[in-house]
């Protein structure tokens, strides 16, 4: 037989799972755009490289991906604080 799961654990595995696949297909994708960039721009590069962009864009996405899966922004408890502080006001 299965043990239950507790919601709260779960929710958090699956969310830190989804990080995993997203940073995952971050670094496959951007590597591909790094070898596009490479081959096709060879022997001359630009100072700034076009695949820069797109990596400080979905960069920034994904740092906040790892925020919500590994971070410390537990929705429920926030919200039960901001209550209990409400209450007390």
């Amino acid at each position: 037989m299965e043990t239950p799961r507790d919601a709260v654990l779960w929710k958090k595995a699956k969310k830190r799972a989804a990080f995993k696949i997203h940073l995952r297909t971050y670094l496959i994708i951007n590597a591909g755009l790094w070898l596009l960039y490479f081959f096709t721009h060879y022997p001359n590069f630009n100072p700034i490289p076009w695949p820069v962009f797109p990596m400080l864009g979905w960069g920034i996405g994904l740092g906040m991906h790892y925020f919500t899966a590994y971070g410390n922004l537990d929705e429920d408890a926030l919200a039960k604080r901001e209550y209990e502080r409400l209450v007390r006001e």
